[in-house]
């Protein structure tokens, strides 16, 4: 197996093991044992846990940041795409895997201890406000709801995880209805 075939591997299993059982709690032999890969290998490519899951987030944050553009750009404009990202986290919310956003659950488990984790969280979640930002600009809303919306969206993700229900997506959209409608 080649050195990309191998990385697909390893990070297909550890995301899904990390996501699914937490990080703490899976050891790196799990993640070899799933991928397929010799624990050697692995250990060539991510010398370390906190290297392999950076490397996992890091590939997570461009596909969940590429579906939700997509999602919120297919529709209309205006404040109608900035609604769409309530819609889309619904969805998100809505899929039989979710655990809640795997950037807030990588932060409380390992954030206060691992820097890198930290960075990779933040930066994250500065591009999810920045795109938020956008989208406010594009309907030409008051950059003032940008940190109140986004808030809404982060709120809506922790407490779907915890209820178990997609519902916090639908009130963080009409809160964020409301919030645009009073400007």
């Amino acid at each position: 197996m080649d050195r990309a075939e191998a990385e697909v591997r390893l990070l297909d299993a550890a995301e899904e093991l990390f996501y699914g059982r937490g990080i703490q709690a899976v050891g790196m032999d799990q993640v070899r044992a799933a991928s397929g890969v010799s624990l050697k290998r692995l250990y060539q490519l991510y010398p370390s846990k906190s290297e392999l899951l950076v490397a996992c987030l890091e590939r997570r944050d461009l596909r969940w940041r590429t579906r939700l553009a997509e999602y919120a750009e297919s529709g209309p404009g205006g404040v109608e795409r900035v609604l769409a990202v309530y819609d889309w986290l619904y969805e998100w919310f809505s899929e039989p895997d979710f655990r809640g956003c795997a950037f807030i659950n990588s932060f409380g488990e390992l954030g206060a201890v691992d820097p890198a984790v930290a960075v990779t969280v933040r930066a994250h979640k500065s591009a999810f406000h920045d795109y938020m930002a956008g989208l406010v600009a594009a309907a030409g809303e008051s950059g003032q709801t940008v940190g109140p919306l986004v808030l809404l969206a982060e709120g809506a993700m922790t407490a779907a995880a915890i209820s178990g229900s997609p519902e916090p997506a639908r009130q963080a959209r009409q809160g964020a209805a409301q919030l645009l409608a009073a400007r």
